[in-house]
């Protein structure tokens, strides 16, 4: 396959992936293109890129999420690549197409892949017929309740509906018996319906006591699959994750070469091209099912670039060129990483609170990283996502790492809005999180 070099990178994102995406494609020599909303006419990253173009109005759907105005700024730029980053455009099929009827090349999977993994019920079955493990579940969709009924029989309670559509918690509901079934169904639809446009619903086994374990994928156009670790993604608070490491403790090593074959495999099967993520649930006797793929880059790629030392924008511009990867072998695994989410919410009820930052230090030194697009004086504003900045440390084990980050956490200092570093100060003190004992349900019950 002819490789073809781009020159002019559009960044079709916001925020601290924006500025992250722009450093690398500087490095790289290229020409990096930012976007922006007339909310966004303050932001950090726009410093910095090449060329800055207004795209709308503050909500995303004026902006960040309008097809045409993006693909207007790359024209007009002369734009011969977009990359996506996570949210907004980059999981749409449409968006790709569009952009290949342009003659611009999109930094991600193709549009056939993305239609295989983007709905998960569809995507379990691929799963299972590439001999994938998967959480015992409905064959599809539940299309009424006597099929609920069947299937929930079938596999047992506690049972779990989830939204074909979508994902972050919205159309989800556990049912812990039958006489819960219909309201459940029907509520999890609703949900589904209003936050996608499609209420399809699905059920699988609900697993008590889950953890939540990623594995980043790269794959490039001449069938090459390498993989750069797992990642351990439980402690989460309202099906979003907070605090993200690298590797995943849990495992012993004879699961954790089992799983990293598992998703090389995986995306060897559906001819995977870019970077992805395959998500797994571990259950209590550390047995593994695909849960969903993510065919993107992950908000918590850079604890899998710590312990890699690999650039993954780099790596996926390089893929979108036509240029083979690296040999796993040359891939070397080391120490841990840990990221905290730093959110612009309070740290007690995880509310939004945009405003003013009139203070902003972060912390330095060896191993420690800050990704951020603010700075004193910035305005978050209330339109997007509340996460502000990702603290990522590496220590040579995880206790180092542990330690590492309340240091690098007890200079981070912010004032005029209300932040989650209390929340992060907390757990890493926290003996359940120092002895690795929580799940994905933890939080629920966590009261600081």
């Amino acid at each position: 396959m002819a490789k073809k070099e781009l020159k002019r990178i559009l960044v079709a994102n916001r925020g601290e992936i924006a500025l992250r995406a722009i450093r690398t494609i500087k490095e790289m020599g290229k020409t990096a293109i930012a976007v922006y909303s007339t909310a966004d006419k303050d932001a950090l990253y726009l410093k910095y890129a090449d060329v800055a173009v207004c795209i709308g109005g503050e909500k995303s759907a004026q902006s960040y999420l309008n097809i045409p105005a993006i693909i207007a700024a790359a024209e007009v730029t002369e734009a011969d690549a977009i990359f996506p980053g996570y949210g907004f455009l980059s999981e749409n099929e449409h968006f790709v197409e569009v952009c290949e009827k342009h003659g611009i090349a999109f930094i991600g999977p193709s549009t056939a892949v993305m239609n295989l993994m983007s709905d998960k019920s569809k995507a379990k079955d691929v799963m299972k017929a590439a001999g994938i493990p998967v959480i015992p579940g409905s064959d599809g969709i539940i299309t009424n309740m006597e099929d609920a009924k069947k299937v929930a029989a079938q596999i047992g309670y506690p049972v779990i509906m989830k939204a074909s559509a979508g994902g972050g918690g919205r159309g989800m509901r556990v049912v812990e018996d039958e006489s819960y079934l219909e309201n459940a169904y029907l509520a999890a639809s609703s949900e589904a319906e209003s936050a996608f446009g499609d209420g399809s619903i699905y059920m699988e086994k609900y697993i008590k006591k889950p953890r939540h374990i990623e594995m980043q994928i790269i794959a490039d156009k001449h069938g090459n699959v390498i993989h750069l670790g797992e990642r351990d993604c439980s402690l989460q608070r309202r099906h979003q994750k907070l605090i993200e490491e690298s590797p995943a403790i849990l495992l012993d090593e004879e699961t954790r070469k089992k799983l990293h074959e598992t998703a090389v495999k995986a995306a060897k099967y559906i001819k995977y091209e870019n970077a992805g993520t395959f998500e797994f649930l571990a259950d209590e006797q550390k047995n593994f099912y695909f849960m969903e793929m993510n065919t993107r880059l992950q908000v918590e790629h850079p604890v899998s670039e710590m312990v890699s030392g690999v650039d993954i924008i780099e790596l996926m511009i390089k893929v979108a060129e036509g240029e083979e990867l690296p040999s796993q072998d040359s891939i070397t695994l080391k120490g841990h990483s840990i990221e905290c989410r730093i959110t612009a919410e309070d740290p007690v009820k995880f509310l939004p609170n945009p405003g003013k930052i009139k203070q902003w230090i972060a912390p330095g030194g060896r191993n420690v990283r800050v990704d951020s697009h603010c700075y004193a004086g910035y305005i978050v504003p209330p339109h997007y996502d509340s996460l502000i900045g990702k603290l990522i440390v590496w220590g040579e084990d995880r206790n180092r790492a542990i330690a590492k980050m309340s240091e690098a956490l007890r200079e981070f200092e912010v004032s005029g809005i209300k932040t989650t570093i209390d929340f992060h100060k907390k757990m890493m003190a926290n003996p359940d999180f120092i002895s690795n004992n929580y799940d994905t349900k933890y939080l629920e019950n966590y009261k600081g």
